[in-house]
């Protein structure tokens, strides 16, 4: 076995932070984008996935950016919340909904997709307190300082 393969395919150590407070588990089955995602912990979560229209698809389940789009918005409400209630303006985030649009392309110089995200807050005037959320969420700072990914064979 080449040492390529040995423990870890790829590893990146960015943003590192041992001791981890929740470990969500979820397993891709099928052809990918027109599979089936399962999570089993806590409550569980099976959806069926399925290419979007817009990408020739059928359209017919989720697909894998509406999932993130859909996390990092919770997320990031998490955070302005959070951060509210830390800095005495938990008032101005009690009402506040957070929109996510996450762009699926070709990035510029390598083969593959890229993403895009772009984030609206609405009921919240505050940008102090936007901002303040944009560096407290994990998403956010995921994309801005990377994680760490652990790739490896099972």
């Amino acid at each position: 076995m080449s040492a390529l393969f040995s423990r870890s395919l790829v590893r990146r150590t960015i943003a590192a932070r041992p001791g981890a407070m929740y470990t969500a588990h979820a397993t891709a089955s099928g052809q990918g984008r027109n599979g089936q995602v399962t999570s089993d912990d806590d409550c569980g979560l099976q959806l069926r996935l399925a290419m979007p229209r817009s990408l020739g698809g059928k359209g017919d389940g989720q697909n894998p950016e509406q999932l993130f789009a859909m996390g990092y918005a919770a997320c990031f409400l998490s955070a302005m919340q959070l951060v509210a209630g830390q800095t005495g303006k938990s008032d101005m985030a009690k009402n506040a909904t957070v929109h996510t649009q996450v762009h699926m392309g070709q990035p510029e110089g390598m083969d593959g997709f890229g993403l895009e995200v772009d984030i609206q807050v609405e009921g919240v005037d505050d940008t102090e307190l936007i901002e303040a959320a944009h560096k407290a969420c994990p998403y956010s700072r995921a994309l801005d300082k990377g994680v760490v990914v652990n790739v490896s064979k099972k």
